[in-house]
């Protein structure tokens, strides 16, 4: 099998429920996907799908996507696409670092293998653990009142995950965070996400005050070493994310006891190929995991459930189905989600069934 034709499209996709807000002003309104569909010489298309959060949340700049699959692409043509691991050496050869810019194109080469081989994706992950995963609902950043009446409300629709954004000011998170708990069910499951937006100073002040409310404290701070030095006085567990950008970071982020769990983006590691393999020994080290993305719809979350579903469930936090965030559609079969759980579709690869007239016409399409 090789690979005969890639094509590359743009998709805002706009929020349903408004501006994505984070602390320190940061906010955006949509996220700005770059999805890809690669074809072979035997018929079958795979899709991938890459979207960050803005330009304020990960090292990955929306218009370099664009960019950077046009200048990849070209050295795709002809390869094998089920040879994995040789799809991520070639693109990590001709085109140096970025990760974000080739996790599309990894995940479009996985979605065709496992078409090929007439099995979802799942199975070649690894095999599927569960039915479903237990989804989280994100508090965004704002006013004490606005944040406790959205936790009350995402409750109130069946769910028992949220993550409540801090990272602001200290003492005004502490009374949103105190708000927050005090408007939910003893039992409700919190993380308190600070986006590495404190000094560990304000990290510590903020543990110190709510000692009293039960919740995973996530990313407080930039640096792994930061994260540790606040790990040293907290008696909460702790859940990086921004931190782990490679197997390396991991890796050191094990040797130094820094988190008790993960959360890992497809793309800000590079692809489902990496995610997969950081997982796979993250979990064998003993790490609770969650994996996720920067953002997409139908296709980036379909790969997250995937994921997800073929982690240990003892070893599984959470999921977020972010295709119910935006208010376009991009294909037929989209991750099911029932109550506050999603699976996978069904169907072999994905599982989804893009619609390509949904996706408007490509900015760029390589093929012989």
């Amino acid at each position: 099998m090789q690979i005969k034709n890639i094509k590359a499209y743009h998709v805002v996709q706009p929020f349903v429920d408004g501006p994505y807000r984070m602390s320190k002003g940061r906010v955006a309104d949509a996220f700005d996907a770059v999805i890809v569909s690669i074809t072979s010489d035997s018929g079958l298309t795979g899709w991938g799908e890459m979207a960050p959060l803005g330009n304020f949340y990960s090292p990955a700049f929306a218009a370099g996507v664009r960019v950077g699959v046009v200048e990849i692409a070209p050295h795709l043509i002809g390869q094998d696409p089920r040879g994995l691991a040789g799809i991520g050496r070639l693109m990590d050869t001709v085109f140096k670092g970025h990760p974000y810019i080739k996790s599309a194109l990894d995940m479009a080469c996985w979605d065709l293998a496992a078409r090929a081989a007439d099995v979802p994706l799942v199975t070649l992950l690894g095999g599927r653990e569960s039915e479903t995963a237990e989804l989280y609902k994100v508090v965004t950043h704002g006013s004490i009142d606005a944040m406790a009446a959205l936790a009350k409300r995402i409750v109130k629709d069946g769910f028992h995950r949220l993550q409540v954004k801090v990272g602001g000011n200290v003492h005004d998170d502490i009374e949103r965070v105190t708000a927050v708990a005090a408007s939910v069910p003893k039992g409700t499951v919190i993380f308190c996400d600070a986006n590495a937006g404190w000094t560990p100073y304000q990290a510590r002040q903020f543990a110190d005050a709510t000692r009293a409310i039960d919740y995973t404290f996530e990313q407080p701070c930039t640096t792994i070493d930061e994260c540790m030095s606040v790990r040293r006085s907290l008696d909460k567990p702790m859940v990086l994310d921004e931190s782990v950008a490679s197997l390396d970071d991991m890796l050191d982020i094990h040797r130094k006891g820094a988190a008790d769990g993960l959360t890992l983006k497809i793309s800000r590691l590079g692809g489902v190929t990496k995610t997969r393999q950081i997982r796979d020994l993250a979990v064998d080290l003993g790490f609770m995991i969650t994996v996720e993305d920067t953002g997409g719809a139908e296709i980036d979350t379909a790969a997250m459930a995937h994921l997800s579903l073929s982690t240990p469930e003892e070893r599984r936090l959470h999921a977020i189905a972010f295709h119910e965030w935006v208010t376009v559609r991009t294909a037929s079969n989209k991750p099911p989600v029932t109550g506050s759980r999603m699976g996978i579709p069904d169907g072999p690869g994905l599982g989804i069934d893009v619609v390509p007239d949904l996706l408007g016409a490509p900015f760029f399409e390589i093929g012989r």
